[in-house]
């Protein structure tokens, strides 16, 4: 019987993402590092050419092709990836179409679909599998949005359900198969620790929603500050220390109803969900609506 989950491999390819920025900028450091995360047991790679971390800028779809294309191209080369979907981690819909094209039967749009007007028809048209995520203004400017001190919401959970039910509306308006959407609650983007925080403790009232839920934890800079904090340190831990808050926040969202995994350490992740749906048994669906992950 499948495991009710699919892990999501990173595949960074740019200069400045938080974690790994620069690490796989070479194409074939790329594509070796991609093939390493499946070996690890990776369902999905996640190729992206433009950082989302916060600050970060925005690149031309230009370069971002000139980025992941090859790595693409390489992965899809490789005979042993052949059970592996590709995803393509971008919100301009011309690197989504030729990424399309190269393989990719996934779009994950941080915009959730509003950052290019011509990426719904595009999805729409190809027929593919889309990740709609919630995200605060933009990486430049999400962990400042609102007011003095950071993101604001009346409801962190609330706010963050309208807004992705309001998207799934809006995707399936335009053409897309409902059932070829997945939902991400953003955790990081545009949220301060204890709005991801809620985000994970309250997770389950997302999945009334009906949709995979993707959630994307791993290295981020809120389990550096707890983890810091635990340690008495007081600067967050380096990023290569978070893999167990990695664990935890996954497990636990497991637990909650999140079905797709989106992590840097592929194959610790992977060990730590197959024990803890062991333990859960029949359980795992009782927060969730369903044990399909697509």
């Amino acid at each position: 019987m499948s495991p009710p989950y699919r892990v999501m491999g990173v595949v960074n390819v740019t200069p400045d993402s938080f974690s790994d920025g620069g690490a796989f900028l070479d194409a074939g450091a790329a594509v070796a590092h991609a093939l390493g995360l499946v070996a690890q047991g990776a369902d999905i790679l996640d190729v992206g050419g433009e950082s989302t971390r916060p600050g970060a800028e925005p690149v031309l779809a230009e370069e971002e092709l000139r980025r992941v294309l090859p790595v693409l191209d390489g992965i899809a080369a490789a005979g042993e990836v052949q059970a592996v979907q590709l995803s393509i981690d971008t919100s301009k819909a011309d690197v989504a179409r030729a990424a399309i094209a190269a393989g990719a039967s996934i779009v994950n749009d941080v915009t959730a679909l509003r950052g290019d007007p011509g990426m719904v028809e595009l999805v729409a048209e190809s027929e593919v599998e889309c990740c709609l995520m919630h995200m605060l203004g933009e990486p430049r400017t999400m962990q400042r949005a609102g007011r003095a001190g950071g993101p604001r919401y009346k409801d962190v959970v609330d706010e963050v359900k309208a807004f992705l039910e309001q998207r799934l509306e809006f995707a399936v308006r335009a053409g897309v198969g409902e059932e070829r959407v997945m939902l991400d609650p953003g955790i990081g983007f545009g949220k301060t620790v204890a709005h991801n925080l809620e985000l994970l403790d309250r997770l389950d009232e997302l999945t009334v929603l009906g949709r995979p839920l993707v959630v994307g934890t791993s290295r981020k800079s809120f389990l550096g500050r707890i983890l810091a904090d635990a340690a008495g340190e007081d600067e967050p831990v380096a990023t290569e220390r978070r893999l167990p808050g990695t664990i935890a926040t996954n497990v636990l969202a497991l637990e909650r109803g999140a079905r797709v995994f989106r992590v840097h350490d592929v194959a610790p992740v992977r060990a730590a969900l197959a024990v803890a749906a062991a333990t859960l048994g029949g359980r795992w669906t009782a927060r969730g609506t369903t044990t399909q992950t697509s």
